[in-house]
């Protein structure tokens, strides 16, 4: 006999943010959940019994998007303030920051093994950096208008994004083009997402729709209309059986991709919801409104053992042949044992301690921020999830201190700003010199059309002498 899937519950919510919340996501450890605000900052919350949340003071202006690494050592923040932050999220606070863009970042998102980081902006590009150092690598130019969203695939070898052109394109990492452009969203593209296996992708948009393409066979496999209004934030479930969205309509909706249908609609924030994401084990997600509040669901939902689900995504990801919708895997409902309650647990006892009540905050702001030496972002990554430093390479620099790289020395305002203008120009130099290598191509394919066409002309005339 099978236990019967019980509808998915609310379990806690968060209060601590002053406006509107912008995006969320649970650490891999499920001990943290962070959350972005246009209140200007970023706030880690602790599942742990009367543990403080922390709430991250560093960024000038609105939060857009937070992200933890893969290890869950790191944070990484995008803001209107044009730059990205990492920290560390602990009550030391930690951080870095480097200017990422011209305008508004959008969007950041770790690739799965750490190293890189992706960021979309209202300057119509798309970015990669090294977590390391945080180096720049290269840009993406293509879109007409301001990029909403961009992530990485699985396997870290492709790059999905979307825009307000109302496109939706996916790109090689390797050879940095755009290999296809999705035209059909009727909106601005707010959320871009790809499935477990990285066989499909999913977007939302301004046209209240949500949608989930095949990247094999370049097609649209499924488009839902449930929602009512925009529809801000995606996120698949980790066995890639489910996709949860958030709209302005107030409703987080939980879409079932083998049988193609909604399967729950859930009301839980006062006004829209602008922020949805699964935990990584898929046993909880969470949700940020404009009514300033986190909340924290528990799935119920998703009484299957993932493990042969998501090998067999990997395997697919490394195959040719072209997915369909039967390519999701089927939900199972298995048969319910002390074992198998025991092991579905996972946070969840620690998520069900905390109290209804909003949690002391722990403000960190940059006077709080270590002056001394604490441990690099690269020593943190090279951490194991049990803790134990890993063996390092005798070619490791380690670098000096992870504070604000603005509180790290007594540079005048009048050069930091000077010093701010010329990255500035730089970055729009960099983008000219970027159009005009596009330009320079064109012409050198011109240039030998042309002369290949004289070369013709040239041989058919000596012919006819």
């Amino acid at each position: 006999m099978t236990s019967p899937l019980e509808d998915p519950s609310l379990e806690r919510h968060f209060k601590g943010h002053r406006d509107t919340v912008t995006s969320v996501d649970f650490n891999p450890n499920m001990k943290q959940l962070a959350s972005g605000s246009m209140d200007n900052c970023l706030m880690v919350w602790n599942f742990k019994p009367q543990m403080r949340a922390y709430r991250f003071v560093g960024h000038k202006d609105a939060v857009m998007n937070v992200r933890f690494s893969p290890s869950g050592h790191l944070v990484a923040s995008a803001s209107r303030d044009k730059t990205v932050r990492l920290w560390i999220p602990s009550v030391k606070g930690e951080s870095t920051v480097f200017k990422a863009h011209t305008a508004t970042v959008r969007s950041v998102d770790f690739s799965g093994d750490g190293q890189t980081l992706v960021t979309a902006s209202d300057d119509k590009t798309i970015k990669l950096w090294t977590v390391h150092r945080q180096k720049f690598l290269f840009s993406l130019n293509q879109h007409m208008n301001w990029v909403r969203s961009a992530k990485f695939s699985p396997d870290g070898r492709l790059i999905v994004s979307g825009s307000d052109d109302k496109t939706v394109k996916l790109w090689d990492r390797n050879s940095k083009e755009c290999v296809h452009t999705f035209h059909e969203h009727g909106g601005f593209v707010n959320h871009v997402e790809f499935h477990p296996s990285g066989t499909c992708i999913a977007s939302a948009g301004t046209d209240s729709t949500v949608k989930v393409w095949d990247i094999r066979m370049n097609k649209l496999l499924q488009h839902y209309t449930a929602h009512s209004a925009a529809v801000n934030s995606l996120s698949f479930h980790s066995s890639g059986n489910y996709l949860l969205s958030g709209s302005d309509d107030g409703q987080l909706k939980v879409f079932d991709l083998l049988e193609g249908r909604l399967f729950y609609t859930l009301h839980g924030h006062q006004g829209p919801v602008t922020a949805v994401a699964f935990s990584r084990s898929g046993e909880y997600f969470g949700s940020g409104g404009s009514d300033e509040q986190v909340l924290v669901w528990k799935t119920n939902f998703d009484q299957v053992d993932f493990t042969e689900l998501l090998q067999s995504h990997k395997q697919r990801a490394g195959e040719n042949g072209a997915p369909t919708v039967a390519d999701i895997a089927p939900k199972v409902q298995r048969p319910s044992s002390a074992g198998a309650a025991k092991s579905a647990k996972g946070g969840r006892s620690d998520i069900k301690s905390m109290d209804d009540a909003a949690p002391e905050v722990t403000e960190i702001g940059p006077a709080m921020f270590s002056s001394n030496e604490p441990a690099s972002f690269d020593d943190v990554e090279m951490r194991s999830s049990d803790s134990r430093p890993r063996s390092r390479g005798d070619d490791f620099q380690p670098r000096s201190t992870t504070q604000p790289l603005e509180e790290r020395g007594t540079m005048p305002p009048q050069l930091a700003g000077t010093l701010e203008h010329i990255v500035g120009q730089l970055d729009i130099l960099t983008q000219t010199v970027s159009l005009l290598e596009q330009r320079l191509t064109m012409t050198e394919d011109k240039l030998r059309e042309c002369l290949d066409n004289q070369h013709q002309l040239s041989q058919q005339v000596r012919q006819k002498d």
